[in-house]
C-alpha cells in the first residue's frame, strides 16, 4: 500500500487504524497492531502520565514501527500527557473531547502528526484550518462515545469539505465495509470492535464473550438525554440508564451513574452492571483471532470485494 496517502504520511504498511478504546487499547494491543502493519493506538485519555509512559515503552518493546496515542483534550493533565508523548517521540497523536488548536504548534514542532476525531463537517473544516494532518470521521455506528451522523452520510461530506486525508470510522469490520469506506473517499479506516476479541487484547474474557454473542440489534445508544451518547451492548446497566432517560431523570444523575462502569466491565468482567462498549458491527465479529490475522483478513477481503465489484460492474455492460 506504498501509494496510499495515509500509509505514506505515517509510514505504515496497511491503511488501518486500531481504535483507541479506553481501558482496553494499551501498549500490548497497540504494539502488536503496529508490528503487524497497522497503526496501533494507545488510549491515553485519563491515563496517569507515568502509566502512559510505561504503555508507550511497552509498545516500543514489541515493535519499532509507528504507534499512536489518543489524547482526550479536556483532561486536566493534558499538558503533561503531551509532554510525555513528545519525550517518548510518539509519531502520531489522535485527539478527541476538545480542541487541539492550543497544542498544535507544540505537537507539530516535535514532529508529531495530529489527527483529530470528528463527528461533523464543521468540526472537520475547523481541524483542517488549524493544521491537522488528517481527520478521523467517526459515524454513530461505532462503540463508545458517538456523534449523531452515520458513517455513510458523514464520510463523503467530510471528504468533500477538507483537503487532508480522511480516515473512516464506525461500523467497519469487514472487507465489504472497508471497500465502502474507500468508495466514499476515505484513504483509510479505523477499526475498534473487531480488535476487542484479538488474542493480544487484555480486556476481560467475559467482555469478549459478550461481543462474540452479540446480534444485529444487541447494541443501544445511551446518554442521548445528556447530549453525550454512548453505544454499548444492552445489559442490565444499559436498561437502567435508558429507563432513567425515559423518566426524565436529571442529567447529572445519569452521568454519575456511568462513573467507573467501563472499568467494571473491562477489568472486573462484570458484564451486567458494567458498561460494555462496542459498535453495531459486534454481530459480525464471530471468533477471536490475532492482530495479524485481523489485519491480513481485512486486506485480503478488501481485494476480494474489489474483484467482485469489478465483475458485477462489467456484467452490467
Amino acid at each position: 500500500m506504498v501509494n496510499n496517502e495515509v500509509c505514506k504520511l505515517l509510514g505504515i504498511k496497511y491503511p488501518i487504524f486500531q481504535g483507541a478504546m479506553a481501558w482496553i487499547a494499551n501498549g500490548n494491543l497497540a504494539g502488536h497492531v503496529s508490528k503487524d502493519g497497522g497503526l496501533g493506538i494507545i488510549a491515553g485519555g485519563g491515563m496517569p502520565c507515568d502509566i502512559l509512559r510505561q504503555e508507550i515503552r511497552k509498545a516500543r518493546e514489541i515493535t519499532s514501527n509507528p504507534i499512536g496515542v489518543n489524547l482526550m483534550l479536556m483532561m486536566p493533565d493534558i499538558e503533561n500527557q503531551i509532554n510525555v508523548c513528545i519525550e517518548e517521540k510518539v509519531p502520531v497523536v489522535t485527539t478527541g473531547a476538545g480542541n487541539p488548536g492550543p497544542h498544535m504548534e507544540k505537537l507539530k514542532a516535535a514532529g508529531i502528526k495530529v489527527i483529530p476525531v470528528v463527528a461533523s463537517v464543521a468540526l472537520a473544516k475547523r481541524m483542517a484550518k488549524i493544521g491537522a494532518d488528517a481527520v478521523i470521521a467517526e459515524g454513530m455506528e461505532g462503540g463508545g462515545h458517538i456523534g449523531t451522523i452515520t458513517t455513510m452520510a458523514l464520510v463523503p461530506q467530510v471528504v468533500e469539505a477538507v483537503d487532508i486525508p480522511v480516515i473512516a470510522a464506525g461500523g467497519i469490520a469487514s472487507g465489504k465495509q472497508f471497500l465502502a469506506a474507500l468508495s466514499l473517499g476515505a484513504c483509510a479506516v479505523q477499526v475498534g470492535t473487531k480488535f476487542l476479541v484479538a488474542n493480544e487484547c487484555t480486556v476481560h474474557e467475559n467482555y469478549k464473550k459478550m461481543v462474540l454473542k452479540a446480534k444485529d440489534r444487541s447494541t443501544v445508544s445511551t446518554g442521548n438525554y445528556t447530549g453525550h451518547p454512548v453505544r454499548v451492548i444492552e445489559n442490565k446497566f444499559a436498561k437502567e440508564i435508558l429507563e432513567m432517560e425515559k423518566q426524565g431523570a436529571p442529567k447529572e444523575e445519569i452521568e454519575n451513574m456511568g462513573v467507573g462502569k467501563l472499568r467494571l466491565a473491562v477489568v472486573d468482567g462484570d458484564i451486567d452492571n458494567g458498561s460494555v462498549m462496542a459498535g453495531q458491527v459486534a454481530a459480525m465479529v464471530k471468533e477471536p483471532s490475532s492482530t495479524k490475522e485481523i489485519l491480513e483478513s481485512l486486506m485480503s477481503e478488501l481485494e476480494e470485494e474489489k474483484t467482485k465489484l469489478i465483475e458485477r460492474m462489467n456484467s452490467w455492460n
